[in-house]
């Protein structure tokens, strides 16, 4: 994105989605704002400040094509809107910003966008009404990406979540690190550019311990990001097992409608069938597959051949797996060797049928035995039983038993920032032990500083500089 001047120019969308709707909102941001939408609509009160503006919107020219008088302009009316003035630097933005509220018909709004853009205005590039808050210092990078989070959210826990980031929540987690770090560079600083001026040189323990101190709270922070990323991102489930095992049955009981078709006949299922669910809010895809079933591959039709090799492209991409088994037989060579496939990762067996086998003392057990380093939960998506459990394993297998907390890391370039900042810790750590001159130390602290700025904004040199002649008398 690369805004022509930012700093003077007036930018206008359309900020409802395309389409019709009952309610469309034409916005504009920039100092030319209120005046361009005064020629936009009519109202009989001058706009004020968060106050809501009863006005008529006006196509001018077609009123006026033929130098009609003024009485005549009422022709020009097209709709009614609400018309709002956000005044700088109180609003989203910081600069003035108004918010034309009309039908959602796309002929008013486009004629609406069309006649700023030849007041003044210029349209606006994706995403710089939040830009310019960011740029304003109205928001951090961090809460720039939780609006589009929000946005995109699919799912209630997604939502809180991204609510909780625009609030500053991951900002807040960092900055006591981040200050603790400052205070450390300064103080290191000072040593150096005024050790005529009775400042000690910080001893090799005190830094030590000023960085264990910090250390702690961002490994915290890092190790958030194994759920964070879940509830950001999501993820898919790929429901693998032998045909008429049950998978499809199942399949529908998890999305809780009948989906996939289910029949008595093997092979039902030919290509793959894919829902998502949300489980404790974490949005998860389930991919039901084709039966696997080797062997005579000449015997089976084309069609079947082809979702079988799906279904190993999903069974090979999915994050987790569901293996489905019937609990009325006697685990399979098919079986064995779906287990060793998953070997390793994350996955889960479903006992399923167990409703025919209730009674049948050992029959369950048996097939528990035979699997070995898998949680295997006996089910009947019949009749519903254990489906509740199977829920939970999939939910705590997903999240990987992190718990839910505010502040969480929720995608690559965070994460990203955080590890570096580590990482430049720990360099730090060793040059220090290896008793390396401070100004070798600075570039490593400034390494992790720079990090945590593209959480928590820009630390700037006069940043460290007032913290140096708050912190220390250095009044010469």
């Amino acid at each position: 994105m690369a805004p022509s001047d930012t700093a003077t120019d007036t930018i206008a969308a359309i900020s409802t989605p395309t389409g019709r709707g009952g309610i469309g909102i034409v916005r504009l941001s920039g100092p030319q704002a209120a005046s361009i939408a005064s020629q936009l609509v009519r109202s009989h009160q001058p706009l004020e400040h968060a106050h809501a503006r009863l006005a008529q919107v006006i196509d001018t020219r077609e009123a006026a094509g033929a130098m009609q008088e003024a009485a005549d302009v009422e022709a020009g009316q097209i709709d009614e809107a609400l018309v709002t003035l956000f005044a700088g630097p109180n609003s989203y933005t910081s600069e003035d910003l108004v918010e034309i509220a009309a039908h959602g018909s796309p002929v008013v709004l486009e004629l609406l966008l069309r006649r700023a853009l030849e007041h003044g205005a210029r349209l606006a590039e994706p995403g710089e009404f939040t830009q310019r808050a960011f740029l304003a210092g109205r928001l951090d990078l961090t809460q720039a990406e939780a609006v589009r989070d929000l946005i995109d959210a699919q799912t209630l826990t997604q939502a809180r979540q991204a609510a909780s980031q625009m609030g500053g929540a991951l900002s807040r987690r960092a900055a006591p690190a981040k200050q603790s770090l400052v205070e450390l560079i300064a103080l290191l600083e000072a040593g150096i550019d005024f050790a005529e001026d009775d400042i000690d040189v910080t001893p090799q323990a005190e830094i030590a311990r000023r960085i264990d101190e910090i250390t702690p709270t961002l490994a915290a922070l890092e190790a958030s990001f194994a759920r964070g990323r879940i509830v950001h991102d999501g993820l898919t489930l790929a429901i693998v097992g032998r045909p008429n095992v049950g998978k499809s049955s199942l399949f529908n009981r998890l999305v809780e409608r009948d989906r996939a078709i289910v029949t008595a006949s093997p092979g039902t299922t030919r290509d793959l069938v894919t829902e998502r669910i949300s489980l404790g809010g974490i949005p998860i895809e389930l991919v039901d597959t084709a039966g696997f079933r080797e062997g005579a591959r000449e015997l089976l039709e084309e069609a079947e051949q082809l979702g079988i090799r799906r279904s190993h492209e999903a069974l090979a991409d999915a994050a987790l797996v569901l293996i489905v088994v019937d609990s009325t037989q006697p685990l399979t060579d098919e079986d064995q060797r779906l287990l060793a496939a998953v070997e390793g990762r994350p996955a889960i067996v479903a006992l399923n049928k167990s409703d025919l086998v209730k009674g049948e003392a050992g029959s369950t057990g048996a097939l528990r035995s035979g699997i070995s380093g898998l949680a295997a939960l006996p089910t009947s998506a019949l009749t519903g039983d254990g489906i509740a459990e199977l829920r939970e394993r999939i939910l705590s297998l997903a999240t990987g038993g992190a718990a839910a907390e505010p502040g969480m890391l929720t995608n690559l370039r965070q994460h990203q920032a955080i590890t570096t900042a580590l990482a430049a810790l720990a360099d730090a750590t060793k040059a220090n032990a290896g008793s390396i001159p401070h100004e070798m130390i600075l570039i490593d602290l400034y390494r992790g500083l720079w990090a945590l700025d593209s959480l928590t904004g820009q630390t700037t040199s006069d940043d460290i500089l007032n913290l140096i002649f708050s912190t220390f008398c250095i009044g010469k």
